[in-house]
């Protein structure tokens, strides 16, 4: 992609690696508003503006270093793409897909915003998430920031219950007293295996939860987080009726190895946009 890093602006000329709407809403960020050809994304303390037409997306923020890296703008999803057309099953999903780029995000705000998505709607993950921000975040000049781990020891169980995340309270409430600062930084030097383990021993993280916080808070790619549309997904591929998720991901992540993430959301986002059975 050509792009231009000014002051408080990145400037991208060429749209074939990069759709602001399809990157938004495939189902890896929920702090964003999107208005007609523009939108707001916000993570940790920091917010970007997003303005698009047919020649260029222009980013507008403070944060320019930060969003770059946020947007994975460093990494060739022309030769990702190359590679996973070669799947014919995935080809239609890629082609459809085209603009997806897979967010680089926060590790803290990615396990407490998918403990909160786990059997939720987005609307509903959205809303509980931002309640959240306005309780315990820091205002920052027109919004509030993601709340860090110390602020939201603070929250009770009732808190969590008034944010609307109804059973997961509990859980929340536990992973949040139990999780220091050193658990965060020390999973972003452990290996994929170690991380996956110790996310999985958090109440609220189950196998498609921890796999959603290591593709897109930790930036592990070998991964594939299988939820009800990638269960068709597989079903579709092997001409099976299995729900087996933890044999899904296993053959999903053997197909695909270091691509699998991409391949996951490429997959995701066709299947759920068409509303594929």
């Amino acid at each position: 992609m050509k792009i231009d890093l000014q002051f408080n602006k990145i400037i991208i000329y060429d749209l074939s690696d990069f759709n602001v709407e399809q990157t938004l809403n495939c189902g890896q960020i929920f702090r964003y508003t999107i208005n007609g050809n523009s939108a707001v994304v916000n993570s940790l303390n920091k917010q970007a503006h997003l303005s698009w037409d047919d020649d260029k997306i222009v980013i507008t923020t403070k944060d320019v270093n930060y969003f770059y890296n946020f947007f994975d703008l460093d990494r060739d999803y022309s030769s990702i793409k190359h590679q996973l057309a070669k799947d014919k099953f995935l080809k239609k999903a890629v082609n459809y897909g085209y603009g997806i780029r897979i967010i680089n995000n926060d590790a803290f705000e990615m396990l407490i915003s998918f403990i909160i998505s786990a059997n939720n709607n987005i609307a509903r993950i959205k809303k509980s998430i931002e309640y959240l921000c306005t309780r315990f975040g820091n205002y920052c000049d027109g919004y509030y920031a993601f709340p860090t781990l110390d602020a939201l020891k603070l929250a009770s169980v009732q808190d969590f219950r008034t944010a609307g995340l109804g059973y997961r309270a509990e859980q929340m409430f536990d992973t949040v007293q139990k999780l220091t600062y050193n658990d965060i930084e020390n999973l972003k030097n452990m290996d994929a295996g170690a991380q996956f383990k110790f996310l999985v021993s958090l109440k609220g993280v189950g196998e498609k939860v921890a796999n959603c916080i290591m593709l897109f808070g930790l930036g592990v790619k070998n991964v594939f987080p299988v939820d009800t549309w990638i269960n068709k997904v597989y079903n579709n591929l092997t001409h099976t009726n299995t729900k087996d998720r933890k044999k899904i991901t296993a053959e999903l992540v053997s197909r695909y190895g270091n691509l699998s993430g991409y391949a996951q959301q490429y997959f995701f986002y066709y299947y759920r946009d068409n509303k594929i059975k």
